[in-house]
């Protein structure tokens, strides 16, 4: 049963840990780079449905919330690769946790 305990800091860190994957993105995003990190067309490739643009700005939102790492290789032309980081791979059971839900819901609601 869910609980909030009728504490402040509950629903304030709950506020916090949406606003860093918020959107119909961002949790994508992360399971695509779960495996191993990968180049922005990649990312795009597996993200079905995101736009270029869209991408961009869910990446850096990702990596100021410290959740994507992203390296510039120095080659020509510079080779950019993104990865999880080790604070992404934390929401792991979260991610897997949404799957299940998902399979369940798809279930109850599509009925299949």
């Amino acid at each position: 049963m869910l609980s909030n305990g009728g504490c402040p800091k509950t629903m304030l860190s709950i506020k916090d840990a949406l606003d860093a994957v918020e959107g119909r993105w961002k949790l994508l995003i992360l399971f695509a780079l779960a495996e191993k990190p990968k180049r922005f067309k990649q990312i795009a490739k597996e993200v079905q449905g995101i736009t270029d643009k869209t991408l961009s700005k869910e990446l850096k939102s990702l990596e100021a919330n410290k959740l994507v790492l992203r390296t510039v290789y120095d080659t020509f032309p510079p080779t950019v690769e993104y990865a999880i980081t080790s604070h992404g791979l934390s929401l792991e059971k979260v991610l897997d946790e949404l799957h299940f839900w998902g399979l369940a819901h798809r279930k109850e609601v599509i009925g299949k």
